[in-house]
């Protein structure tokens, strides 16, 4: 399953920033996938904090091969050693061990999440353990579908700004000034922004002074 958009926000888009616009029509659609289970989108986003794509998508192919359907019942049986011979550290196996037991218990109502605000589910999330602004925002993108999800907190959002639009850096104001013009259908921004971020238009760069770029790969 993938994201569902359609004509409607990419009319909407091209009309607000005809910038974003062109570079919609380059890249064409996208097809992002989704994960329609809440529970198993929890861990499979807590999983890919700060590592790469791929061992991220080893880790979690480890898992479904061991566990098949990936539950609480399943993961509590797991236990924190076991989680951690899927590959993931100590620390996200105990996350995902807190967050199971706590959804197994009945002391997190994760079905409750659905009916609840964009403001409500990141309150509500960011109470477990490991679980922050930005891991709320991509639950709330690839499995919730929410259609005005912009973040402020992803570097790949940050980095795709800076390439369509020139700039050497992306403050708060900068920031909420393009949400406020992508609104309501900021996902969907998101989707082409990280595009850019990737390279999808690979005549475009990024403007970012080359001391911060350095700073941000770590070299």
């Amino acid at each position: 399953m993938y994201f569902e958009y359609g004509e409607k926000e990419i009319a909407y888009l091209s009309a607000k920033d005809k910038t974003l616009g062109h570079a919609i029509e380059k890249i064409g659609h996208i097809d992002r996938p989704t994960d329609t289970d809440l529970f198993s989108s929890v861990i499979y986003t807590i999983i890919g904090q700060q590592i790469s794509t791929a061992a991220h998508a080893t880790v979690w192919r480890r898992i479904n091969d061991a566990l098949g359907e990936v539950t609480s019942e399943k993961i509590n049986a797991s236990g924190i050693d076991g989680l951690q011979k899927f590959g993931m550290t100590f620390r996200k196996a105990e996350y995902i061990k807190d967050f199971a037991h706590k959804v197994s218990s009945g002391e997190f109502d994760i079905e409750s999440l659905p009916d609840k605000s964009d403001y409500e589910v990141i309150s509500e999330l960011s109470r477990l353990k490991g679980i922050g602004t930005w891991t709320a925002e991509m639950i709330m993108t690839f499995c919730m579908q929410r259609p005005d999800i912009f973040s402020y907190g992803d570097l790949a959002i940050h980095r795709g700004l800076r390439m369509l639009y020139h700039h050497k850096n992306i403050d708060k104001k900068l920031f909420e000034k393009y949400r406020r013009r992508y609104s309501p259908y900021g996902t969907v921004a998101s989707l082409y922004i990280w595009a850019v971020a990737g390279g999808a238009i690979p005549e475009m760069r990024d403007y970012a002074p080359k001391e911060t770029a350095r700073k941000r790969s770590g070299k």
